[in-house]
């Protein structure tokens, strides 16, 4: 029966549907949070003439030629991620996927700078604004396939914090801190 063919392909599809929309409200979060550090970065810079050479040469730039702005840090932080890779394929997990994650966000940051400088440039391209609102839809489908998971994920820590269970858990919790705390004087030497 088709119905259940298509129950099925949706439940197949499920773990890449969530993905890529926890993709989207991550890309989201780090461009609306980082973009305005960024912003802070470059305003703090000593190099008035320089900021504002660079801000005057994107103002300058046809709306097309705006879009290859955007290749500068992707081209610089490219090293940096290939980088990463490597370490990660050597062995060095953790330096390898903070060296990424540390790229990815100075890049989506740097990128929500750029854009706020080139937007009125790129909303005269035809196909930019049809990406642009593609992508603002994309983020609303996001946070409405996500956010009631947040909100039930909220429900259950605030389940585990209050109530019999949270008693539990924090009785737990002391209770392993305090068999640390013997072990460690345990083992420390004798002071006289």
């Amino acid at each position: 029966s088709s119905g259940s063919g298509i129950a099925m392909r949706r439940y197949l599809l499920r773990p890449f549907i969530v993905l890529a929309a926890v993709f989207i409200l991550v890309e989201t979060w780090i461009w609306e949070h980082v973009g305005p550090w960024i912003r802070r970065f470059v305003e703090w810079l000593p190099f008035a003439a320089l900021k504002q050479a660079i801000l005057d040469g994107i103002h300058r730039l046809p709306p097309y030629a705006t879009l290859a702005v955007f290749a500068v840090p992707v081209a610089v932080l490219f090293p940096f991620k290939l980088a990463a890779l490597a370490l990660i394929a050597g062995g060095h997990l953790v330096l390898g996927f903070m060296i990424f994650g540390l790229a990815k966000v100075v890049g989506v940051g740097v990128a929500a700078f750029l854009f706020e400088a080139c937007k009125p440039k790129l909303m005269q391209i035809p196909l930019f604004v049809t990406v642009y609102g593609l992508w603002n839809r994309w983020v609303v489908w996001a946070h409405r396939y996500i956010d009631p998971v947040k909100a039930r994920i909220r429900g259950y820590t605030r389940l585990l914090r209050g109530g019999r269970s949270g008693r539990a858990f924090r009785l737990l919790m002391r209770f392993r801190r305090l068999r640390r705390e013997r072990g460690a004087r345990a083992t420390s030497p004798a002071t006289a």
